[in-house]
């Protein structure tokens, strides 16, 4: 099979099926108990920073806050928060042994999308942490609304990037 357009790094991770439905189309599924625990610990890490600091554990929000756009956690809270992202994912890629990852060939494409997702966030209060994880788990109808939008926009997006061909 020819590598697909685009950086990819593939590297075994353990528990991970690997499965070609289509030549061109590689699947990486994380066995369930993974996604099972991931999930967990997601869900604990909302409830620590709700509990604990009284704010729900939104990225966009505590990007935000790093960087003075916005009022909320502590500055310091929000910044050791953000820096976890990284510095957790690489702890991840060391303890396993790696993980697959695929990216556009364009680096405009993904400027372009993370525009898009920077103003998404702004103009709809929050991000796919801060409405699909910790608002849902709140009931809160302002989030129901804001990820139901997420789920839909996504859907059209990838529909469209694959009729126009730039889908990787």
């Amino acid at each position: 099979m020819a590598p697909m357009p685009g950086l990819v790094i593939m590297a075994p991770m353990p528990g991970l099926v690997m499965m070609a439905p289509m030549p061109g189309l590689v699947i990486m599924a994380p066995m369930p108990g993974r996604g099972f625990l991931g999930g967990l610990m997601i869900g604990l890490a909302g409830v620590v920073m709700l509990l604990g600091n009284g704010r729900i554990a939104g990225v966009s929000g505590m990007a935000a806050r790093v960087m003075g756009l916005a009022g909320g956690a502590p500055r310091v809270l929000a910044a050791a928060f953000i820096m976890g992202l990284p510095l957790g994912a690489g702890l991840v890629v060391l303890v396993s042994g790696g993980v697959a990852t695929r990216f556009p060939a364009s680096t405009g494409l993904l400027v372009l999308g993370g525009v898009l997702v920077g103003f998404g966030t702004r103009l709809g209060s929050g991000c796919t942490s801060g409405h699909g994880v910790c608002g849902l788990s709140r009931l809160s109808i302002r989030s129901m609304v804001a990820t139901a939008g997420f789920m839909a926009s996504g859907v059209v997006t990838v529909a469209a990037m694959r009729l126009l061909g730039v889908a990787w």
